[in-house]
């Protein structure tokens, strides 16, 4: 059996997810880690006992015999390790966002093209069991033309500080780090129409608040200096070709009573809600009726990097086509950006 080799560059938080589901597969062999960050580098091929350890991605690529890397820096660096991957003949998986500009992300799909190799973007939600569930519904018409869809993603005090505080490294605050995931998946349920229009707002009121004393909700696995120059509050509404709409809400920071993720989506036949549980909403017989489902379906995160992980390992040793392509990642960026410069000038922008 062919083996893919595959190296990971950067080894923060995230990378425990990429590094724990390439070492469960037998088709996968995890030859070597890249961090600029010695100490943390070593810490984590200490704990994994990947041998191999690269302080740059240019040695990683010129020394090590690998197939693919993933991806794992902060947002700033995202495009220029995966140009340089793929310009070295390497596949590569991207963790989100794609990039913080679309320049950079319509750079990293010309890169894949040109050296004929893939590029897969992390939006680790259409691996979810629920996601699944969902889209067999929208292929059977349960929900009929599905129209409007929203999300909310809100951490009461969960800004991560360290460099997802640095809007420098990271791009934004809330917006680009977890609203990404549900503007994603919206997308994805909706059907991947073209966005054509984008409202949004972001706040920056509470900032990471160093004066509470509750535990934050999730902290940087490297915080250093603490930097808190990005928003912690954004909301948008964003317009499709097709005439369906999503909004979204996500924060850091938040006067809230507690942390919520939840997905809605509305059609002329039936809708469906993640709260955390999924929910069907139709009409049977001419009455108006909700539909639980027996089988354990949440809004969850457990397992999805594995499948997501898995899949790109397919695409690459099997060909298979790839549920998270680099052009999907170019849309994503592009509302994106659009939403911090409606915010910035108080206007819709037009895609």
């Amino acid at each position: 059996m062919k083996k893919l080799r595959v190296g990971i560059i950067g080894v923060g938080s995230i990378a425990h997810e990429h590094i724990q589901a390439y070492q469960k597969m037998p088709q996968v062999e995890l030859v070597a880690l890249c961090d600029i960050n010695t100490e943390q580098l070593e810490k984590m091929g200490k704990q994994y006992e990947v041998p191999q350890l690269y302080k740059t991605k240019e040695a990683l690529l010129e020394k090590a015999d690998i197939d693919a890397v993933s991806v794992c820096v902060w947002n700033s660096a995202h495009a220029e390790c995966a140009i340089a991957a793929l310009n070295a003949g390497k596949h590569v998986l991207c963790e989100k966002p794609m990039a913080i500009t679309v320049e950079d992300a319509q750079a990293m799909q010309a890169a894949a093209e040109a050296n004929d190799r893939l590029l897969m973007i992390g939006f680790v939600r259409r691996f979810g069991n629920d996601t699944k569930i969902i889209m067999d519904f929208k292929e059977k018409d349960f929900f009929g033309e599905i129209y409007y869809g929203k999300a909310t993603y809100l951490r009461r005090h969960g800004n991560p500080e360290g460099w997802f505080g640095d809007q420098s490294r990271s791009g934004g605050g809330p917006l680009i780090d977890l609203g990404v995931h549900v503007i994603d998946l919206l997308t994805y349920l909706l059907g991947k129409s073209r966005p054509v229009s984008v409202y949004g707002a972001t706040f920056q009121k509470l900032f990471n608040r160093p004066d509470v004393k509750d535990k934050q909700g999730y902290i940087s696995s490297t915080p250093g200096e603490i930097i808190c120059d990005v928003e912690d509050l954004a909301s948008a509404m964003i317009r499709f070709e097709n005439g369906s709409v999503i909004s979204i809400e996500t924060s850091f920071s938040l006067n809230v009573n507690d942390d919520q993720q939840k997905l809605e989506l509305f059609g002329t036949k039936g809708g469906a809600a993640l709260n955390p549980s999924l929910k069907l909403s139709t009409n049977i017989n001419g009455y108006m009726a909700d539909v639980q489902l027996k089988m354990p379906t949440a809004l969850s995160m457990d397992g999805l990097f594995y499948n997501e992980i898995h899949h790109f390992v397919e695409c690459v040793l099997e060909g298979k086509d790839c549920l998270s392509p680099a052009q999907d990642g170019v849309v994503i960026t592009q509302i994106i950006e659009a939403i911090y410069e409606s915010a910035k000038t108080g206007h819709e922008v037009t895609l």
